[in-house]
């Protein structure tokens, strides 16, 4: 038994329970102990997000005040590791019901100001942004301190995803903010310096919760998918989405630079996406890639929580290519094995990708840790795999460039590891090209990293 099962009973929440209890400190290290070789073109740092609830409770996993852990590289080496909560009104109010920070009766409306900046971390604009679905995004320095809130100079009227997409050939963000109030989508695009240039509201069916969506270099992609809003679940203080069958589910695809009037609507089969891949074009079509569930939260019910999961009921990488000329749809499983947290290179976001690299969501079924999964798209999607010890489990992995790289997989994944046997974390280097081969590097933490959601490598 390890340290931290000690610390947790049967009556601690799965989301408060083993690694993904949150810590308490923030901390700053400068001596590191690295394992292997830190590439010496990596120059930048590494932020990863998650929700850590300083009270130390919370009713679900997507709620708790947002810590990012970071490790800066540089020349070979790994200066420093710190973690620091996100600065924001629900920090600095614990014990408020977010609710009554966040309505905003004199305007009807929400004050997106408050927020959990829990989600994600991305660099854009010469900015580092921590984000969550709900809010205006918060501002980081490279030190892992908070700025503030940001609201592109007050253009930002609505909340942003914390599931943007940068081009990779133009430097746009692209992005939405969905509410369960009209309306219910507003999408937006930001050029490559930092400035929001457009904002459009989309017609969809209802309030729906669109975790993400995605885009290709000439085309915008939405899921209004059937997760969608419940006052009377809102009201009762629990998790306010819920599947409905009555809700129709579909992907609606609209020029990057288009209005409500040109979106094209295509009706698939009934799923729910948390995540995307990527997309791109070919020829008439456009192709999504993501990992797709069969339902979310029939009757509230937590996603993947059971005592006897259905295999089924995991997550997939699947395919879906919709005909902009005659409207066809297919929809295609690429995997039967469950995994999450997709990721490609970001200089091929909306561009054509060959690989993908997700992460599985437990232990193997021989008792080994957690793998990273790597996808051959163009080769039936077939899939090579590093695992890890037993009681070794991965984060997102994200792709960083090699310096001089001519191949698409020339390049490291990196992401945070907890390892049970110590209750310590570490960053893993893994080659890309050889995801199955020993790690070029391990950058090992004196203490545990709690199991968070996504990271980004931001280079110098």
């Amino acid at each position: 038994m390890t340290a931290i099962e000690e610390e947790t009973n049967e009556e601690t929440p799965w989301h408060l329970s083993g690694n993904n209890a949150p810590v308490f400190d923030e901390i700053t290290v400068t001596e590191l102990d690295v394992k292997g070789s830190v590439p010496p073109e990596l120059n930048g740092r590494y932020f990863r997000n998650g929700a850590n609830p300083q009270t130390g409770t919370s009713p679900h996993w997507f709620v708790g005040d947002g810590m990012i852990h970071g490790i800066e590289l540089n020349a070979g080496k790994a200066n420093w590791y710190r973690n620091r909560y996100v600065r924001t009104p629900m920090y600095a109010n614990p014990n408020t019901d977010r609710m009554e920070l966040y309505l905003d009766m004199e305007k009807g409306g929400f004050d997106y100001n408050v927020s959990v900046a829990n989600t994600s971390v991305i660099g854009h604009g010469g900015k580092i942004l921590a984000l969550e679905e709900g809010s205006f995004p918060y501002e980081l320095s490279e030190k892992v301190e908070t700025i503030g809130p940001h609201d592109f100079g007050g253009k930002l009227t609505t909340a942003m995803t914390a599931h943007p997409k940068i081009c990779g050939e133009t430097g746009e963000l692209l992005m939405f903010g969905y509410s369960s109030l009209p309306p219910y989508l507003v999408y937006h695009r930001v050029s490559a310096d930092g400035e929001l240039v457009q904002s459009e509201e989309i017609t969809v069916n209802g309030p729906t919760m669109m975790h993400d969506f995605t885009v290709t270099r000439n085309h915008s992609i939405f899921m209004d998918l059937p997760a969608i809003f419940d006052m009377e679940l809102a009201m009762q203080g629990g998790m306010p989405i819920r599947w409905s069958d009555d809700y129709p589910s579909r992907f609606g695809i609209m020029p990057r630079e288009g209005s409500n009037n040109d979106v094209k609507w295509f009706d698939v089969d009934p799923c729910y996406v948390f995540h995307t891949l990527n997309s791109y074009e070919d020829g008439d079509e456009v192709v999504v890639n993501g990992c797709r569930l069969r339902e979310i939260w029939r009757e509230n019910s937590d996603i993947g929580v059971s005592d006897d999961p259905d295999p089924a009921d995991a997550p997939m990488m699947w395919e879906w290519r919709f005909n902009l000329t005659t409207g066809g749809v297919s929809e295609k499983q690429i995997d039967d094995q469950g995994s999450e947290f997709p990721r490609v290179p970001d200089h091929l976001v909306g561009l054509t990708n060959r690989y993908g690299y997700t992460v599985t969501m437990g232990p193997g079924s021989d008792g080994t840790g957690g793998s990273i999964y790597k996808y051959d798209l163009t080769n039936g999607g077939t899939r090579t795999e590093h695992t890890f010890p037993a009681g070794h489990f991965p984060g997102e992995p994200s792709f960083v460039q090699a310096e001089g790289g001519i191949n698409e997989d020339d390049g490291y994944l990196m992401t945070y590891v907890y390892a049970g046997d110590t209750n310590t974390s570490y960053l893993v280097l893994l080659d890309a090209s050889n995801v199955a081969a020993d790690p070029v590097a391990e950058i090992h933490l004196p203490r545990r990293v709690p199991t968070g959601f996504h990271g980004s490598w931001i280079a110098d």
